[in-house]
């Protein structure tokens, strides 16, 4: 049923040219060189160190690895990372 449910959102958003994230409550990552990373759209902090960040999105947890990590703002919906990231993984 679950499955339904995204697909008639999907649809929606498609015939009404909505952006996807939007209906389909989407995390928005802006990767700016290897330096900083903007999270919309985030449920939270799950992990926190200088070298690994775990942060929860409704459709999975995105893992942030690097060094000298740091959380430079932490809002509602918005979530910025700096230090020099190495990977950025999805896991859905």
């Amino acid at each position: 049923m679950k499955s339904r449910t995204k697909e008639i959102k999907e649809s929606v958003a498609e015939l009404l040219e909505l952006p996807k994230d939007i209906m389909l409550d989407l995390p928005r990552i802006t990767l700016l060189g290897n330096l900083q990373l903007y999270i919309e759209n985030h449920k939270g902090i799950i992990e926190y160190s200088k070298l690994k960040i775990r942060v929860n999105t409704k459709s999975g947890v995105i893992r942030i690895t690097g060094k000298d990590l740091s959380i430079k703002t932490i809002i509602t919906e918005e979530i910025i990372i700096c230090g020099n990231i190495e990977n950025v993984e999805f896991i859905g």
